[in-house]
């Protein structure tokens, strides 16, 4: 990938997400599991700075193999899962995907897309980002 950060694997790619929120005052859960109805679950990093509480699955997706259709399926997944966790935490979590692949922030029903480099412009200008997308 020219002039980007590569990574060895996908769990270091999580990782240095996790690392990126904390840089940002985040306290961090890694790779929470959950159970609910409907079974088992995993969130890869739970962010949470005052009343904020963001949960982030990692996407360690190639140009080579990257696909819109499959971001925004994993996006829905992801919305379905942060419904879950919030049911059980009680915590409203912000679901939002963070892939490596960079096409620009965005929203795909209620989860927030923001590729790897752009993470820490949208954590930095987090509140405004929350308030465009309808979430203060």
């Amino acid at each position: 990938m020219r002039g980007e950060v590569e990574f060895e694997s996908w769990q270091e790619f999580e990782e240095f997400v996790r690392y990126v929120f904390e840089s940002h005052g985040f306290e961090t859960q890694f790779r929470v599991v959950f159970r609910d109805e409907e079974g088992r679950s995993e969130i890869d990093v739970v962010a949470e700075r005052g009343s904020i509480c963001l949960a982030a699955d990692a996407k360690r997706y190639t140009g080579s193999w990257y696909r819109l259709t499959a971001i925004k399926r994993e996006a829905e997944k992801h919305e379905s899962r942060c419904r879950r966790f919030s049911r059980v935490t009680g915590k409203k979590a912000i679901p939002v995907v963070v892939p490596l692949i960079d096409d620009g922030i965005a929203l795909h029903g209620s989860c927030i897309i923001v590729p790897f480099r752009a993470l820490n412009d949208f954590l930095s200008n987090l509140e405004l980002y929350l308030a465009e997308f309808g979430y203060l």
